[in-house]
């Protein structure tokens, strides 16, 4: 946990690293904001905000320095139906976005909420091979997005242009590779950008560059102001609410659980932790402000965040500087940023690809269980298919149901009967709906004798459907006139046993948290009788 604001990690980051890998990282926001605000519908300029000011609140108040969040093609895929429908309801073309202000208001409050009540630790609820293949079907995703740099207005490159762009892309790769070899701490992404900018700027090299991307997909440039207040202009009214809140949920569900995923991917990455609970809240305070400044939202980024860590960047400083450097770049220096080619940016994503990418998957295939291999496999499928927040839902309930098959198998019964001809069952393992078929297979209740004891010091009762297994036995065994005497069960249980008074009794002598038979509790208390000399203790 944090105390206050730190800007640079102690342990492991320094302002150097932080700053070069901040400019980083907002060289690789550019193009990523202008093509998610191109698939949401809206203005270039509405994702460049949108890219700004995620970044920047979610660094200064998030709970995982060194994570960027900027506008992101999961929430895009979903606000591009609400731009459509938006435009429709409000019977024009400038309606849609409008539509969508608003509804990142209700996002904003709905994630803020869920900080508040502290959902975010849900997130250690996700199995580890929900989170590889979650990282290899978005290492799959952000290689795919990559290939719409090969095309113009939706026809693939080729010739000259194509053997020229994949030589950049290779030439910017090699780079990467290499400049760790000179010296580690290098900014390599940011030196590669400047190299192959150079290169293409000095030769004359004809390739596509940011402004010609941006200019291909409708835009005219990114320059622009800065950010200004305004209230969204849409009607106030029940029927605004009953439109935007589905579109709400479902974006924040998306943002957060993207969100949640990659500040425990860094986690990983930096051996450090970060705070889910305080992530929730800065991601829906940074959309409620986009909402209210004509921004596009968004959550966290996974691709730039890996660009910011395996720069250097660790501290909330390198988010700042990104957030910074994206707005100087829009109001000053967008010349310049245009100018850079769309293959030195592919490139870096394609490296970013590679350290995405789980590559112990492969080892794993013959020593992990197979049902492990398995979800490893939907879920990298599910993320590239459909969404991330589809795929990790799907993978936890899948790895959930799976858990409890499996534990369902574990309950076991040890039988045996005492030199008084009481008959003892001993439970081990979870007794839970999963397991309670098994459970009630394992009493031979017609030739058991008149007195019978279960004991459940060995297993837990997890759920209802395990009390009301309980409940049977007893009610079989009392229909047959035997009596049951239930041992080690929690107070709790026995409020939920019927009839509980008389098959179970407090044990104050042994665990006052358990419950033994009434002939048991007598046993002992006669035993230290004769330990104390005849005195009662």
């Amino acid at each position: 946990m944090e105390s206050g604001v730190q800007l640079v990690s102690k342990s492991q980051g320094s302002v150097q690293n932080d700053v070069f890998s901040g400019i980083t990282v907002a060289l690789a926001l550019v193009p990523e904001a202008v093509a998610f605000a191109f698939v949401a519908g809206v203005s270039p300029i509405v994702g460049l905000y949108g890219a700004f000011m995620m970044c920047l609140l979610t660094a200064v108040l998030g709970g995982r320095p060194g994570m960027i969040s900027g506008a992101t093609g999961a929430m895009a895929v979903v606000m591009v139906h609400l731009v459509s429908e938006g435009n429709s309801l409000g019977g024009g073309s400038s309606s849609g976005v409008e539509y969508l202000f608003i509804t990142l208001l209700l996002v904003g409050f709905l994630q803020i909420l869920a900080g508040v009540f502290r959902w975010g630790k849900f997130i250690r609820l996700v199995p580890q091979p929900v989170m590889m293949g979650f990282v290899n079907g978005l290492a799959i995703v952000i290689f795919l997005s990559q290939m719409g740099m090969f095309k113009v207005q939706g026809v693939w490159i080729s010739g000259n242009d194509l053997y020229t762009m994949l030589g950049l892309v290779g030439f910017t790769l090699s780079l990467l590779f290499l400049i760790p070899f000179v010296h580690k701490k290098a900014p390599g992404a940011l030196i590669s950008i400047m190299v192959v900018t150079g290169i293409v700027v000095y030769f004359k090299i004809d390739t596509a560059t940011v402004l010609s991307f941006i200019q291909s997909n409708g835009g005219s440039g990114i320059k622009g102001t800065l950010p200004h207040f305004s209230l969204p202009s849409v009607p106030f009214n029940l029927e605004t609410l009953y439109f935007i809140t589905p579109y709400a949920f479902i974006l924040a569900a998306i943002g957060l659980i993207e969100s949640l995923m990659t500040l425990n991917l860094i986690d990983e990455l930096t051996g450090t932790r970060g705070n889910g609970n305080k992530e929730c809240m800065a991601q829906g305070f940074a959309n409620f402000v986009n909402g209210l400044f004509g921004g596009m939202g968004g959550c966290a980024m996974i691709g730039q965040s890996i660009i910011n860590i395996t720069s250097g960047g660790r501290g909330r400083l390198s988010g700042i500087v990104a957030s910074l450097a994206l707005l100087i770049f829009i109001l000053f220096t967008s010349t310049y940023i245009e100018a850079v080619p769309i293959a030195a940016l592919v490139g870096v994503m394609f490296f970013v690809v590679f350290k995405t990418f789980a590559w112990n998957t492969f080892n794993i295939i013959n020593k992990a269980p197979k049902w492990d291999i398995a979800v490893i496999v939907i879920v990298t499928a599910l993320t590239v298919i459909f969404d991330l927040a589809i795929a990790v839902i799907a993978g936890v309930i899948i790895s959930a149901l799976l858990f409890s098959w499996e534990n369902a198998l574990r309950i076991r019964v040890r039988k045996s009967v005492d030199e008084k001809g009481i008959k003892h069952y001993e439970v081990f393992g979870p007794l839970f709906f999963g397991s309670t078929s098994l459970f009630l297979t394992k009493f031979e209740i017609d030739k058991d004798p008149k007195e019978v004891i279960i004991d459940f010091k060995e297993s837990r009762i997890m759920d209802l459907s395990a009390i009301e297994a309980i409940n049977k036995i007893a009610e079989m065994y009392q229909l047959q006139g035997k009596n049951i005497h239930l041992r080690h069960l929690s107070k709790d249980c026995t409020k939920l046993i019927k009839k509980a008074e008389k098959i179970c009794d407090v044990n104050v002598l042994e665990d006052p948290d358990y419950f033994i038979s009434v002939d048991d509790y007598r046993e002992l208390k006669d035993s230290l009788k004769v330990k104390g000399n005849g005195k009662s203790s």
